[in-house]
């Protein structure tokens, strides 16, 4: 199964494509960011984020996609911005292949580290041993966008368990 986790960003949106075997292991096919300038308006940011994600589409055919649920706590204005991208990429996403799954900051961590409270450096070195990568993945977005691709494939087998399609 390929999956396409997405971290959320008006400004850079990181993305990361992993594809899980049938065995559960898990292995990166691609990651990275798409950025918008800041020279452009912010409706052709919103624009260039859905061309994005279309293209990330059309070259990996993920089967499901996964993103982080929002989570601001110091600047509101920044919030309000990353929140229209998280609707921009939901839209598109659900639009492309219609399995698209949600996960908070703390199960991200839960799911990969076993504790809820890791921090960013943890978080990355424990993306690159899970993946079998040679470094840490650059830039933070794509590591994180990894990350919750990486939590979806570890939680998602208890999706039929519990009922959940």
């Amino acid at each position: 199964m390929v999956i396409l986790g997405l971290d959320p960003g008006y400004g850079t949106m990181g993305y990361g494509v992993i594809e899980k075997d049938a065995r559960g292991n898990c292995r990166a096919i691609d990651y990275g960011a798409v950025k918008t300038p800041p020279s452009e308006s912010f409706a052709v940011r919103l624009c260039m984020l859905e061309d994005g994600v279309n293209a990330l589409f059309d070259k990996f055919s993920p089967e499901e996609a996964a993103m982080e649920e929002l989570f601001f706590s110091k600047n509101i204005t920044t919030g309000i911005a990353v929140a229209h991208a998280r609707g921009v990429m939901l839209l598109t996403c659900n639009k492309r292949c219609g399995r698209l799954f949600e996960y908070t900051p703390n199960q991200i961590k839960q799911a990969l580290t076993g504790y809820g409270g890791a921090d960013k450096q943890q978080m990355q070195r424990i993306v690159a041993s899970h993946l079998r990568l040679s470094s840490i993945p650059r830039p933070d977005d794509a590591a994180d966008a990894l990350a919750v691709a990486l939590c979806h494939a570890f939680t998602s087998r208890f999706a039929a368990a519990f009922g959940i399609k």
